[in-house]
């Protein structure tokens, strides 16, 4: 969300960075400057009314006591427009207002200067990458994807492992029921991120609601625009998409204490996206599941240029997971148009899939400056200075990033540790988190 003031005060700053975002956006500045100055005409136009209404509302008992039935009857009258002026106005500026805030909160947030321009993924920028694809599968013909090496492993009831059928009998298209060794593994991933995020990188866990508020869902972005993309249950709370939207508004509506930035938290949540418009994409597999896993960073810092360090520190806290996992990956920066609707700088991890013979998402770490701290209210108050001793509070800035996806880390090690008779071979950091198992067979 923007300030109007600042729109207001420099316009072509704005048209020029929503241009850069997409091409024609840069027009939604003049919708906004014509619907502000409807606001504040009306606005002006009930306080005169107010006004002239108070003042002669005063001299109605006068003329009454006077005995000048004229004057009063007049005066009467005037008092009478003037509360229609009022009821008008106000009307008004209920109407633009609504379109004004429709207009701010629907508008994607502004890139950094030093963000590629670019329509979709083909602008993305590779930063950098790690590892050698394909080392520990050199020479194999017989490579196969996630989805038919979890299907052929079984539990000693001749059940799969990685079951999507049963998930698709009680649930539909888009889920998946993972047994045995195959849900242990999955559990060891985020028992393995959560520790290394905790203990190693200095975040805090935290265990946040799975239901919110359409306000939260407001306050991170994902609402009012892209509603379809999430379920709303019948009492109006929302199932959240990713921990982000618990995580980062529990600090809404707070003014913190300069001593208490930088905040970093972490959780690990089911999330749930109804994956609208995504027909026909990844439809085999667990890449884009309506319910899934993830390990969640956000933080909470005081300004642009904390945000710019905390983003660099951040993606390479999720790199140190694919890093340990031994896992193949790329840093991309995203252009303008491949960003999510609240970031102003994001870099996305891609890992190696070998089925694919490419690289796919797994993390994605965005520095969002104070656009979701101006939909929460919430903001920081600088510590006291010979200068200024009562300092004026700030909004915060907020960052948020995959520490990592779970199902999609689950896949990148089925696919990359995945051996000549199907089995799995277990990465050394997770062997502890399974009570020793060396190979899933």
């Amino acid at each position: 969300m923007f300030d109007i003031r600042a729109i207001r005060e420099n316009p072509d700053a704005f048209r020029d960075a929503f241009e850069r975002k997409q091409k024609g956006l840069g027009d939604v500045v003049s919708h906004m400057l014509d619907h502000d100055a409807a606001v504040r005409k009306a606005v002006s136009d009930k306080q005169e009314a107010e006004s002239a209404r108070n003042a002669k509302s005063k001299e109605i008992g006068k003329a009454k006591a006077s005995g000048d039935e004229a004057l009063f009857e007049q005066l009467r009258a005037e008092v009478a427009a003037a509360k229609d002026v009022i009821e008008v106005a106000g009307e008004q500026e209920a109407a633009a207002r609504e379109e004004l805030d429709k207009l701010l909160l629907g508008t994607p947030n502004i890139p950094m200067p030093d963000v590629p321009v670019g329509e979709d993924e083909a602008g993305n920028v590779e930063q950098h990458n790690w590892g050698e694809p394909n080392s520990r599968l050199a020479g194999r013909n017989n490579v196969q994807d996630h989805a038919d090496l979890g299907a052929a492993l079984k539990n000693k009831f001749g059940q799969p492992l990685m079951d999507f059928e049963a998930a698709a009998a009680m649930s539909g298209a888009r889920f998946v029921a993972l047994r045995g060794k195959m849900a242990r593994l999955e559990r060891a991933l985020a028992s393995f991120m959560l520790d290394k995020q905790t203990g190693e990188n200095g975040y805090e866990e935290i265990t946040p609601p799975l239901l919110v508020r359409p306000e939260a869902m407001v306050g991170t972005g994902q609402l009012p625009k892209f509603g379809e993309d999430s379920f709303e249950t019948t009492d109006g709370l929302w199932l959240i998409a990713t921990s982000e939207i618990s995580l980062t508004n529990l600090v809404r509506e707070q003014i913190l204490d300069a001593a208490q930035l930088p905040i970093r938290m972490t959780g690990h949540t089911p999330c749930f996206r109804s994956e609208a418009g995504s027909a026909g994409r990844d439809t085999k597999g667990m890449i884009r599941l309506h319910q899934f896993n993830k390990v969640e960073m956000v933080s909470i810092v005081r300004d642009e240029e904390d945000g710019l360090a905390e983003l660099e520190r951040m993606t390479k806290c999720a790199e140190g997971i694919l890093e340990a996992l031994d896992l193949p990956y790329r840093r991309m920066l995203l252009c303008t148009g491949d960003m999510g609707f609240g970031a102003r700088k994001t870099y996305d991890l891609e890992v190696w899939l070998p089925s694919q013979n490419t690289y796919r998402e797994i993390s994605s770490c965005s520095y969002c400056g104070d656009f979701q701290a101006r939909r929460m209210s919430a903001r920081w108050r600088p510590a006291p200075s010979e200068e200024n001793a009562k300092p004026k509070p700030e909004f915060v800035h907020t960052l948020n990033g995959s520490g990592l996806a779970v199902g999609r880390t689950l896949v990148a090690v089925l696919e990359n540790y995945q051996n000549e008779d199907g089995s799995i071979t277990v990465p050394d950091v997770l062997q502890p988190y399974m009570g020793g198992l060396e190979v899933i067979s």
